[in-house]
């Protein structure tokens, strides 16, 4: 259910809603509306907060009663730290935390973004950012669960100054909120209910109206397209594979950006077997592909004006009598040979084929998202994705949407002399590399093969696409990491200058 979000000049004592949710900071300094909290309590609002250990750090809320003094019955202060170092993500980050205490609330107001001028934040970037964590952090996945709603909230009043910007401001972040709870939804989703060809129909519906054509190839047609890693990794399960083209082109694009997404519906490891609980977590392995979908839903809404390309294949990865065995060998749509030593290396083997499409459609520049390789989490742990890439300009680009909306990413290296790891004495490279030590960086060599002279960028995300627990807007399960980065990166894309070709 997404959250309705109005703008209201209304004083807070004076808003008609469950729940008053005020800022506090650092020191139990009082923030926007929260002098309306201390006069219903006399005055107490701090001996309170001292008695409950609340210090207005961030993270930090309190449930108080408003005695019958405001249109609210109750009100929640949360700390921010400190007002002056508030960043958007802080904001956020606070939102969530409101989200979580109105569960049971029907209607929340807040003060939230009245705290944009004292932290040097423009206004209209604060609402959006209130809007994504009260719609994210209210996020609950509880199709299965016997009895259980979910969260009751579902209208949200924002106080303060701003007008038709913060309006449409708070209508983008609920927006882009939505698509990230489609992504967290399908990523959620088991793995028997979400075939390829289940998720080609799921990508279809929610693109229904969106201003981007869908062009799903099966059988025949992926054999004639020459995608050797799509119909090899594919092979091995009882549901085939499909390989899904999504489109937006808006009137006048004189820019294209192509995204790729990883669509492994399941990993068992194919013949190179998981262990029965390194399987647990694999209906997550098509998270990069559900955060390519759910971005390119909302590039219309969103205003984008850069034509987006999305190239998603879709397999599941199975052993069975004819599943790839160790020592196969694929040639991938761009007519390089790889020589399969391990079938659990499979991410890749697809990536290949949709990177080969993506560069054969000379766009200005390329990005993938790919639960790719445990050795990332290893590198950089379970909340930060590795970002890699040919054009470092590119990868800066990246790296900046992704710092504007908070997903943490941290740029790797590629380097060249580790690319004699995959060599192979059969075809031109080997899907996994003869070291031990490295396996991002050799996953991203790989890739780097089959993206030509295109700029590209690729960012593993093998760790912040699931989460073990709540996390401020973060919810236990699929995050919908990346959906929020490619939209603000759609949205601000600039071409990066190809490099001259070398004769």
């Amino acid at each position: 259910m997404s959250l309705s979000f109005r703008a209201v000049s209304t004083p807070a004592d004076r808003v008609d809603a469950d729940l008053l949710a005020v800022p506090v900071g650092e020191g139990a300094t009082l923030g926007p509306g929260a002098d309306v909290i201390d006069d219903a309590l006399d005055g107490g609002l701090r001996a309170f907060m001292e008695k409950t250990g609340v210090e207005g750090k961030e993270g930090q809320s309190l449930v108080v009663p408003t005695r019958g003094r405001t249109r609210a019955p109750a009100a929640v202060v949360v700390g921010v730290g400190s007002f002056e170092e508030l960043s958007a993500d802080g904001l956020r980050r606070a939102a969530a935390v409101v989200a979580r205490k109105a569960k049971r609330a029907k209607s929340v107001a807040t003060t939230l973004v009245e705290l944009a001028d004292r932290a040097g934040l423009e206004r209209a970037g604060a609402a959006q950012a209130v809007a994504e964590g009260l719609s994210l952090g209210s996020y609950e996945f509880v199709r299965y669960k016997g009895g259980e709603n979910g969260s009751r909230l579902d209208r949200v009043l924002v106080i303060g100054k701003g007008g038709a910007r913060v309006k449409a401001a708070l209508d983008r972040g609920a927006t882009v909120a939505a698509a990230v709870a489609w992504a967290r939804d399908i990523v959620n989703e088991p793995s028997g209910n979400k075939s390829p060809a289940a998720f080609a129909d799921a990508t279809k519906k929610l693109l229904r109206g969106t201003g981007v054509t869908v062009k799903v190839l099966a059988g025949a047609q992926l054999e004639a397209e020459k995608l050797g890693g799509v119909l090899g990794v594919g092979q091995g399960s009882a549901n085939p594979p499909r390989f899904v083209k999504l489109t937006y082109s808006p009137e006048g694009a004189k820019r294209t950006l192509a995204l790729v997404g990883k669509g492994v519906v399941f990993d068992s490891g194919g013949l190179s077997l998981k262990t029965s609980s390194g399987m647990e977590t694999m209906k997550t392995d098509m998270s990069g592909a559900a955060a390519v979908i759910a971005a390119m839903s909302v590039l219309q809404d969103a205003g984008v004006e850069t034509r987006v390309v999305g190239y998603v294949p879709m397999v599941e990865n199975m052993p069975s009598g004819s599943a790839i065995r160790p020592g196969d060998v694929l040639t991938i749509r761009n007519g390089k040979t790889v020589e399969v030593l391990n079938t659990d290396a499979e991410g890749r083997l697809i990536l290949a084929d949709a990177l080969s499409l993506a560069a054969e459609d000379e766009p200005d520049a390329v990005v993938d998202l790919a639960t790719l390789t445990g050795a990332c989490m290893v590198a950089l742990g379970d909340k930060v994705a590795g970002l890699m890439g040919n054009d470092e300009a590119w990868v800066g680009q990246v790296q900046a949407a992704a710092d504007r909306v908070g997903e943490a990413v941290w740029p790797l290296p590629l380097p060249s002399d580790y690319r004699k790891l995959l060599d192979s004495e059969v075809a031109d490279l080997r899907n996994i590399s003869t070291g031990n030590y490295g396996g991002a960086l050799t996953a991203g060599l790989f890739l780097r093969e089959f993206a030509g002279d295109v700029p590209w960028a690729h960012l593993d995300i093998a760790g912040p696409a699931r989460a073990s627990a709540d996390d401020g807007y973060v919810v236990k399960g699929g995050t919908g990491f990346g959906v929020r980065t490619l939209v603000d990166l759609a949205a601000s894309f600039d071409a990066p200058k190809k490099a001259k070709k070398k004769k």
